[in-house]
């Protein structure tokens, strides 16, 4: 059986990480072989870019080095992580993928849509998701989360990373972008209500993953 390669996405804040996780713990318990990964990230190389386009330190980064930063650690990440572990079979989490260039690249900095996706699929060698879940939550409710994580960590919002920092009217474009994604593939997105309870948003997520890997098995 091929792999199924999941993805969860959404503005900042929206707990898409908590989600994934909890769908990862209730895969294993049912003995799927699941693999838990992230962008920017997931291979060693991948990390090291990823430090680089989220330190708050590097605000001069004009936006065509943030997109090919994007795709540089994509491609290291998809060719020697996440293409191998479909191949063998496994369940493939992923925290962002490719919609999240587009949501915040396009969409979010204002470059031609065409030609994130360009990048991102040369990057990936076409790799698609099998089904994403884009976790949704207001611009406010996604910023205050953020500030709330700040500090309860001891930070502040100047600590936020470099993608965090920037202003609520760039992660309104960043939502509405994410909404685009959704309208123009409603046979891969699934639209999630995260501004609710933990478990609610759980039971949903799992109740159509299991519609889609039963699917996926009678195939």
């Amino acid at each position: 059986m091929n792999g199924i390669f999941i993805t969860f996405e959404g503005p900042d804040g929206a707990g898409k990480t908590t989600q994934l996780r909890m769908l990862a713990d209730d895969l294993k318990k049912l003995g799927h072989d699941v693999l838990v990964t992230r962008e920017p990230g997931g291979t060693a190389i991948s990390d090291l870019i990823r430090s680089i386009i989220l330190d708050p330190a590097h605000k001069e980064m004009v936006d065509q080095a943030e997109v090919l930063l994007y795709a540089a650690s994509r491609a290291q990440h998809v060719h020697q992580l996440i293409l191998p572990a479909l191949k063998a079979g496994r369940i493939v989490l992923c925290d962002r993928f490719i919609d999240a260039s587009v949501a915040y690249q396009a969409y979010g900095l204002g470059i031609e849509v065409d030609i994130v996706k360009e990048i991102s699929r040369y990057a990936s060698s076409g790799l698609e998701a099998t089904r994403t879940y884009i976790l949704d939550v207001p611009v406010e409710v996604s910023m205050a989360r953020l500030q709330g994580r700040a500090s309860a960590s001891g930070t502040n919002a100047q600590q936020l990373d470099r993608i965090e920092q920037k202003h609520v009217d760039y992660h309104s474009r960043v939502r509405a972008g994410f909404h685009q994604i959704a309208a123009d593939h409603p046979e891969r997105v699934r639209v999630v209500n995260a501004n609710r309870s933990e478990m609610e948003i759980a039971t949903e997520i799992w109740e159509d993953c299991n519609r889609l890997l039963e699917e996926h098995i009678s195939v």
